[in-house]
């Protein structure tokens, strides 16, 4: 079959399931795998299943699954297909959420989280190269934003259902999220568009990549350090470190949540109208002043304010990158190879920061405004990156 056909052999009224599936996939291996996590750590805590220093390690387990994960999903795919390797990797969450209704040992615990992150990282990979080659050109955006909207809808849920579940304990919760992730992979599992990734993975030779798609992974990679300590210690900042309880820091969490379900959309429109190198430019401006200011802010109102604008960035990146992969690399085949790579490039860096901001809030005494005031250098770095070697990156496509 010609690549070509790829494109079109959907009919536009059919682009939806797939990219329904696609939304499912990142909601339940990102948007509640990772994310759910979050609102979790100071009940985990409060209950004594682990220490504060295991449950902040076994966060950063899942961040290392993902790098594992961005480096496998193109392997297993072509051992499997695209579409087999995605059901799959949401049952492996689905069994993550249910295994871990059960404290057995900070081993178990760890193997799970680990797990959960490998099926996150290996979905990200392969979700949009699965189901944007049957989508038109012209509705692109609209898909991407669309597929990557279920991480902003999973951070969103894990603060709205993880609070009334944790009312009924902690195994509870697990089991609850297990459910919510057995649902979403039954509906999304006969929405997967049929295989033609064996062709683009092997047939295109691994040509030079233009030099500015390098300089791309290194921001990627530092935007990634940057997004670690909100994502992880934000509700424990609330909580624990500012003593507003449980139940503000679920509020802020559910802010956190609404930022994450404007990010794909408000960033892909900035990206149609500004370009996706100048939108990343002004994201990273705006990311850097805000982490800046959370790490000075204790009022509820400033927390939840910072907390949308904070949360819009995670999911909100990941269509901005893909359409800056897009710019600079004019071949479908090639961009899927980029996307592989600057998706392994965040992972690294996520991995690495999610274990050193451990180690540092360990060593620190709790010192949450330090790791946010860090994570701000993180993303102005990625700003400043973009300005050491200006130039033309358009695309000639």
């Amino acid at each position: 079959m010609p690549p070509s056909s790829t494109v079109f052999d959907s009919p536009p009224t059919g682009i939806w399931l797939p990219i329904f599936a696609g939304l499912c996939a990142s909601l339940v291996s990102i948007g509640l795998a990772r994310f759910a996590y979050t609102p979790l750590i100071p009940a985990l805590i409060e209950a004594r299943w682990f220490s504060a220093n295991d449950v902040v390690y076994l966060g950063a387990a899942n961040l290392v699954g993902y790098l594992i994960g961005a480096l496998l999903g193109r392997p297993m795919a072509h051992r499997l297909t695209n579409r087999n390797a995605l059901r799959l990797m949401m049952l492996v969450v689905t069994g993550a959420f249910f295994a871990c209704a059960f404290p057995v040992s900070v081993t178990w615990y760890f193997a799970w989280r680990l797990l959960s992150g490998i099926a996150g990282g290996a979905i990200m990979v392969l979700v949009a190269a699965t189901v944007l080659p049957h989508v038109p050109a012209a509705r692109k955006g609209l898909a991407s934003g669309a597929i990557f909207l279920g991480i902003g809808l999973g951070i969103a849920g894990s603060g709205t259902i993880v609070p009334p579940l944790l009312g009924l304990g902690l195994p509870a919760t697990w089991l609850g999220l297990g459910a919510l992730s057995l649902v979403l992979t039954g509906l999304s599992w006969f929405g997967w568009p049929r295989d033609t990734a064996h062709v683009t993975i092997s047939a295109t030779p691994d040509e030079p990549m233009p030099p500015a798609v390098f300089q791309l992974f290194a921001q990627y990679a530092f935007m990634a350090a940057g997004l670690v300590p909100a994502m992880v210690f934000l509700v424990d900042y609330v909580a624990r470190g500012l003593g507003a309880g449980a139940q503000v820091g679920a509020v802020v969490w559910v802010m956190y949540g609404l930022g994450a379900i404007i990010g794909p959309v408000s960033y892909g429109f900035l990206a149609d109208h500004l370009g996706a190198r100048r939108s990343i430019r002004l994201v990273l401006a705006v990311q850097a002043i805000a982490l800046g200011m959370l790490a000075m802010s204790h009022t509820f109102i400033a927390l939840a304010l910072l907390a949308v604008v904070i949360g819009s960035f995670p999911p909100g990146i990941v269509p901005l990158a893909l359409a800056r992969v897009h710019e600079l690399v004019p071949d479908h085949h090639r961009q899927q190879l980029a996307w592989s790579r600057a998706t392994v490039s965040f992972a690294t860096f996520q991995a690495v920061a999610g274990f050193a901001y451990s180690a540092l809030f360990n060593a620190s005494g709790g010192r949450h405004a330090l790791l946010f005031l860090i994570s701000a250098g993180a993303v102005l770095f990625a700003l400043l990156l973009d300005f050491l070697k200006p130039g033309s990156t358009r695309c000639t496509g």
